[in-house]
């Protein structure tokens, strides 16, 4: 998450593009996002914030879905195989599967530093 959060401020214009085009200040949520997941990512890093992390990696992620179905809205001959029908199941796919990988982290974080 902290490495994607980067590249939300390494490559803005790639990020840009993925914010549904019905929603304001697309530059500003670029940056809004790329922070959350810096901020998420740095709590998932940290024994003592993991669980709390990782379900707010989970409802990061959930809030994204849409942003990767947006293209289906936006049907033209000439898109990007990410954003024909198939492209775009395979997006929602991987991000369910990072959703599903933050709701096992968080359930396996005991949310306490470790001892010892």
């Amino acid at each position: 998450m902290v490495v994607s959060g980067v590249t939300h401020f390494t490559n803005p214009g790639y990020y840009r593009g993925l914010v549904p085009s019905w929603l304001p200040a697309r530059s500003a949520l670029v940056v809004l996002s790329g922070l959350a997941d810096v901020a998420v990512g740095a709590l998932v890093a940290v024994p003592a914030t993991r669980r709390a992390g990782a379900r707010a990696t989970a409802a990061l992620i959930t809030t994204y879905l849409p942003a990767h179905l947006e293209p289906l809205r936006h049907r033209h001959t000439e898109q990007q195989a990410s954003d024909r029908p198939a492209g775009v199941a395979a997006r929602v796919a991987v991000n369910l599967g990072y959703v599903g990988w933050a709701a096992a982290v968080a359930r396996r974080a005991t949310g306490r530093p470790r001892s010892g």
